[in-house]
């Protein structure tokens, strides 16, 4: 069994649906991060960076003491390598996976989250930084557009993690303010991840809250909690 301990965000459900496409067991723990749940001591011995997702594997391959996992990234890769699915075996198209993996851990994910930030939650809006980072929201979209051009996935032999971590972030675009209209190859891969049903199931894990949190907006405690932090104590 699989402890995943989850909070409806983009990065959260990388891992919800990466889970239920897989077919692995697994029961959310779910931890409030308007509320702080982040920083408690036991959360913080599975995931030190007070972020998450995070995961405890009770039944590993090398059997064993439980494995826990901080990183949806590398929760990604470690459920692809248990199980051999979602990851090509072949050398090039499992680098190629890996490369878009990083691409949107180190490029989409953080760039959009700095788009609703300063556009959503920022106390003053500053518009050298909304312009910043809408501009290079729509670079990165630009660049997935161009990927998909001819292929059904992101990777050339298929369906991959390397979709399920940019979908995670695509599924909101217009919090980023992303007109899919004006990328036509990133609209048609949208539509098609929707369709398929481990996407819609792990996407609806805890949608009740991110939508409640979508419609009222984040209360000023709320703010506190999740940018007014300077360490993890």
């Amino acid at each position: 069994m699989i402890d995943l301990y989850y909070w409806p965000t983009p990065n959260g459900w990388k891992v919800t649906i990466a889970l239920e496409e897989m077919g692995l067991p697994y029961q959310i723990k779910y931890v409030d991060i308007g509320k702080g749940e982040q920083f408690k001591p036991d959360f913080l011995t599975i995931s030190p960076n007070n972020r998450m997702p995070a995961m405890v594997d009770h039944d590993p391959q090398s059997s064993g003491a439980p494995i826990s996992i901080f990183e949806s990234g590398a929760i990604l890769l470690y459920l692809s390598e248990k199980t051999g699915k979602l990851i090509s075996s072949d050398p090039r198209n499992k680098v190629a996976a890996i490369e878009w993996l990083m691409w949107q851990m180190g490029g989409l994910g953080p760039m959009c989250g700095q788009v609703h930030h300063f556009s959503r939650y920022a106390p003053e809006t500053i518009p050298y930084a909304v312009d910043r980072y809408v501009n290079e929201a729509n670079r990165l979209y630009g660049v997935l557009n161009k990927r998909l051009e001819g292929r059904e996935y992101i990777c050339d032999d298929g369906y991959s993690i390397a979709d399920i971590a940019s979908w995670g972030w695509v599924a909101i675009a217009d919090w980023h303010q992303i007109d899919l209209e004006q990328f036509p190859n990133v609209k048609r891969w949208d539509e098609t991840m929707r369709a398929r049903p481990a996407v819609d199931k792990g996407f609806a894990i805890g949608r009740e809250e991110f939508e409640r949190i979508r419609k009222e907006g984040m209360s000023e405690e709320m703010k506190k909690v999740l940018f007014g932090q300077k360490d993890a104590k």
